[in-house]
């Protein structure tokens, strides 16, 4: 599975970002897609999920701000980041899990939120 990120970029706390993640290589509805970030010095962290059922899932953290979505038809999914924080600023990493296990991984996007 092949999987490209795009839509990052520098914001203004408080205004909305979307995220594309694009994948091929493996069929689209069968995977869970996934969305993580890092943030300079720290962990990877989950952000949101989204199952080959269309149940989804957030971290806490983003719950209420951020919408996780998919289209099978474009083999895409998305993340709509509402109200943005300065400590949402990270490099956000897509990622999809097929039904025998694993997960593969995007070269990641930046979004960066300025106070």
């Amino acid at each position: 599975v092949q999987l490209k990120e795009s839509g990052g970029a520098v914001v203004q706390a408080g205004e909305s970002l979307k995220l594309s993640c694009a994948a091929s290589g493996s069929r689209f509805s069968s995977l869970s897609m996934g969305w993580y970030r890092q943030a300079p010095g720290k962990q990877r962290e989950y952000v949101a999920l989204i199952t080959r059922g269309d149940t989804t899932n957030y971290a806490d953290s983003v719950k209420g701000r951020f919408t996780i979505s998919r289209d099978n038809a474009k083999n895409t999914v998305y993340l709509q980041m509402n109200s943005l924080k300065p400590e949402d600023t990270a490099v956000y990493y897509c990622t999809a899990m097929p039904l025998g296990g694993g997960a593969y991984w995007g070269q990641g996007t930046q979004v960066t939120v300025s106070s």
